[in-house]
């Protein structure tokens, strides 16, 4: 399939695939400010490492994908469209789109999926809390299998709650900087609409937490933001 052709047939199915989980506007390459002060969800997860995540590693996938965007001389605003389908792009471009582009996603997400304790609902609620406790037994089951997800998986990467495609609930887990939108790369299984997701990579935690991911998971729960997770699960069902 060449890029036009992808383009023309592709753009309706794929214009909400790459955008934020309540697919109210697309990202783009620019970086929107934190929703709150880098010291705001302290002391759950410490000002340092906020402003060198942020400052640091997110910016530095916006700025990588705007390179492999150039080099492979594909626009800004085909990007979104293109980037959940990774097998479409040109073979040697498919690589560093698919970690920055990820990067950028992901991180745009996860910002949004934070707020600083007690400034809203303390978990699940309504109909996003019914759906938990009847996909899972209850809220406890169903952190103790996301927390799983995040402390086995080996190496960098993501803990996920998705929205699947016939509309059910599903843990799931992708290495490196994929994401449950990524056609193609993600079994076909696990492919499903990201509503909240935890990031394990080491930079996440390490200046805090060092070797202890099950300690940075479960002080994770503190900071979720719940009001945001629930507007994304409302979207994903509509």
């Amino acid at each position: 399939m060449n890029r036009r052709h992808f383009l023309t047939t592709s753009t309706a199915a794929l214009a909400g695939s790459f955008l934020a989980p309540s697919r109210s506007h697309a990202l783009d390459l620019t970086q929107a400010p934190l929703p709150y002060a880098p010291e705001a969800l302290e002391p759950h997860i410490d000002a340092m490492t906020m402003n060198i995540h942020f400052g640091k590693h997110h910016t530095a996938y916006i700025s990588k994908l705007g390179d492999a965007l150039k080099a492979a001389n594909i626009s800004k605003t085909d990007a979104i469209e293109l980037v959940s389908d990774i097998k479409a792009l040109p073979e040697a471009a498919q690589t560093a789109i698919r970690n920055n582009g990820g990067g950028h996603v992901n991180h745009t997400w996860f910002w949004k999926w934070m707020a600083p304790a007690g400034s809203g609902p303390k978990g699940p609620e309504g109909k996003l809390g019914e759906a938990i406790q009847s996909t899972f037994t209850s809220i406890d089951d169903f952190k103790k299998l996301f927390g799983e997800a995040g402390v086995k998986r080996f190496g960098s990467g993501w803990a996920w709650l998705i929205v699947t495609k016939d509309g059910k609930l599903k843990v799931t887990s992708t290495p490196n900087q994929d994401n449950p939108l990524m056609k193609g790369i993600v079994d076909e299984a696990d492919l499903g609409t990201p509503i909240l997701g935890l990031d394990v990579w080491e930079h996440a935690y390490y200046l805090k937490y060092q070797n202890k991911r099950p300690d940075y998971i479960a002080a994770w729960w503190n900071v979720v933001n719940w009001a945001e997770v629930a507007k994304g699960y409302a979207a994903a069902k509509a």
